[in-house]
């Protein structure tokens, strides 16, 4: 069997650490890639080939990272995009530049990997590409309007492109996970950037508010477990454990959390359309047959 080879972006931290030492423990080749090589140490010590790589870089920065991969390992099998940050405000703190970085980075550096992986995978017919939403891909969380919005765009994103590729022999992957404990949170400039002009008094006692208060209390209590969420994937994307003799889903949803808010979603957008369809359908030209 042909070993598996990873591109990860976003290895630094969360999800994308974790996966890279779970392939690597399986005997799968790693090549991992974030903007800070010295918190990817680590993963290099155990075997992993380590690239700076920022997602939002030009063409030519991304494609020489591909390239540098292809020429070590002959191959690349999984690329998984792991790279993100949250930004913290309501819809009307963040400002023009606030908003377009976070959407730099969650949604286009997303989209930049893609379309490179693609180049590589489309001629051979086979590849697995994973882009990271959230259980805010379902419903958004008030404070978070930006974050939000980009799991959404990661979604949309990743399901046309599966109906794009499929055909082809590649898989498309968004992986939907609940609140876990991979250091998002933590407040340190880094994975949690907070709006630079906050209304704090303007939105008091509002599910903004809400917001903030719950994730200082909620860091490093949240329900997930990164480690076992990692090992899940693995087994996923290489139809191998849990998912032997499975096809890789267009979703993979991880966390009861997560299970839980999807189910609401459909409960509520079901009652939604059914107490609307009258309405909704009344726009058709007569012509038009039920």
């Amino acid at each position: 069997m042909a070993t598996n080879v990873w591109l990860i972006a976003g290895a630094s931290s969360g999800f994308g650490r974790a996966i890279g030492f779970e392939a690597l423990k399986r005997g799968d080749k790693v090549v991992a890639t974030s903007r800070n090589l010295a918190k990817m140490a680590d993963l290099r010590e155990a075997g992993a080939l380590v690239l700076a790589l920022d997602v939002t870089s030009d063409d030519a920065s991304i494609q020489a990272a591909f390239q540098k991969a292809i020429d070590t390992y002959g191959n690349i099998t999984h690329c998984i995009n792991a790279a993100g940050y949250v930004l913290e405000g309501s819809a009307e703190e963040a400002s023009t530049q606030e908003a377009f970085n976070q959407f730099n980075t969650n949604i286009l550096g997303v989209m930049n990997m893609t379309r490179h992986a693609l180049h590589h995978m489309r001629p051979r017919r086979q590849g697995v590409i994973a882009n990271f939403g959230s259980r805010c891909s379902w419903q958004g969380i008030p404070g978070l309007s930006y974050y939000s919005a980009t799991k959404f765009a990661v979604t949309g994103f990743t399901e046309t492109i599966h109906q794009e590729v499929s055909p082809l022999g590649i898989s498309a992957v968004v992986i939907e996970p609940g609140f876990f404990r991979t250091g998002i949170l933590h407040d340190d400039g880094n994975s949690r950037i907070r709006a630079a002009r906050p209304l704090t008094e303007e939105y008091k006692d509002t599910p903004v508010d809400a917001t903030r208060n719950h994730f200082d209390i909620f860091d490093d209590h949240q329900p997930g477990d990164v480690i076992k969420g990692a090992k899940v994937i693995v087994d996923v994307l290489t139809q191998t454990g849990v998912a032997e003799g499975k096809k890789i889903p267009l979703r993979l949803v991880l966390g009861r959390d997560a299970f839980e808010a999807i189910k609401d979603k459909i409960h509520s957008t079901e009652a939604l359309i059914n107490e609307w369809e009258d309405i909704i359908a009344s726009t058709d030209h007569d012509d038009v047959k039920k």
